[in-house]
């Protein structure tokens, strides 16, 4: 194990955003790390508290002050750096601190993908650290945990793929779906755009308002195409349509899928249900964070909101030969902040849970 002292020092790069205040809420209260440092250009010489007055009843809040990022400080300070930044930035730190041997739980796109080809295609800039691409991990525990803890280099998903791949990845392995045709809507509250000043963000123009974006190629679509397809063991596209609702935080993702065999008779529909039931036990049962919904209840955002918890549930429509499959998560949370702690569990050896229930 490579954190064999307690408790295990973590740094936060890019903490004023909505994922870098969340993180700091987690890492302060974790009873396993001790969080040294925060850092924003903006907010350089002020204490945490003077930032985020929430966190004010927290002795450590008025002691840590933000400051500047300097990878070089950061290695000396750190065990664990998490870095909440853009994609495109998010490299500048991550390739001095990897060099220095610090483990690196990375937010933004930038090491998602596995191909530096495919990042240019939908990130529309060159990759800056192609090297990395085949060292890093891809943060999903639920999927990955055997890797985590090797890896000095996570790439923690996007909100939108893991209400995504979550509900879909253990049907496609049991090979219950056909990788074809597959369709998801996905509701966003406003926190996943980011805090920043941007017009269409703005409440006057956000509240009272539902509307798509991101049409016909949201960026996130690479790393969703990319897990499915390796689940699949075949290439995958899918067609998948995000909007924009005036809530907070929370995203609701509606999937749409073709069972791989045919059913239409109640006694195919309900064989059907039995195999779609055991796989999802198969794959969850044990997990602590994915919450599979029994009888009549569906998923709903103001169940999951502020916990890292994703709920889904499904339904057969033998009228149109499809199945349903609904998951809702807290975007900043289990879509976010919450995930990259949960990996942060794994590579130091703690329970997963810890910090996070």
């Amino acid at each position: 194990m490579r954190f064999d002292h307690s408790p295990v020092r973590v740094a936060i790069v890019g903490a004023s955003g909505y994922s870098g205040e969340e993180l700091v809420r987690l890492l302060l209260h974790h009873p396993r790390v001790e969080l040294v440092a925060v850092t924003s250009r903006a907010n350089a010489g002020q204490t945490v508290a003077q930032v985020f007055p929430k966190f004010a009843s927290h002795p450590k809040s008025k002691a840590l002050r933000f400051t500047d990022p300097n990878p070089g400080v950061l290695a000396t300070q750190a065990d664990i750096v998490f870095l909440a930044l853009p994609h495109g930035v998010a490299a500048e730190f991550a390739v001095p601190l990897h060099q220095a041997g610090v483990t690196v739980i990375d937010l933004s796109a930038d090491f998602r993908l596995r191909s530096a080809q495919t990042y240019q295609e939908f990130y529309a800039h060159e990759h800056p650290a192609p090297e990395l691409l085949a060292k890093a991990v891809y943060g999903l525990p639920e999927v990955y945990r055997s890797q985590l803890p090797d890896s000095l280099l996570i790439a923690s998903p996007g909100c939108y793929p893991t209400s995504i791949l979550l509900p879909t990845l253990p049907l496609l392995r049991a090979k219950l779906i056909k990788p074809t045709g597959i369709i998801a809507d996905s509701l966003s509250g406003v926190s996943g755009a980011g805090r920043k000043a941007d017009i269409d963000y703005l409440f006057v123009e956000c509240n009272e308002s539902v509307r798509p974006y991101g049409l016909p190629k949201h960026r996130h679509l690479s790393e969703i195409e990319q897990e499915l397809s390796l689940a699949a063991g075949d290439s995958v596209t899918i067609q998948f349509t995000p909007h924009l609702i005036p809530v907070n935080r929370g995203i609701l993702t509606t999937l749409y899928l073709a069972p791989a065999q045919h059913f239409s008779t109640p006694e195919e529909t309900a064989r059907l249900g039995e195999q779609i039931t055991e796989c999802y036990r198969a794959a969850y049962s044990q997990e602590p964070f994915v919450r599979v919904l029994e009888g009549k209840a569906l998923p709903d955002t103001k169940n999951v909101v502020g916990t890292n918890v994703l709920e889904l549930a499904w339904r057969l429509d033998p009228r149109t030969g499809r199945l349903i499959v609904v998951s809702a998560e807290d975007n900043i949370v289990k879509g976010a902040s919450g995930q990259a702690v949960q990996s942060m569990n794994v590579v130091c050896g703690f329970p997963e849970t810890t910090g996070l229930l």
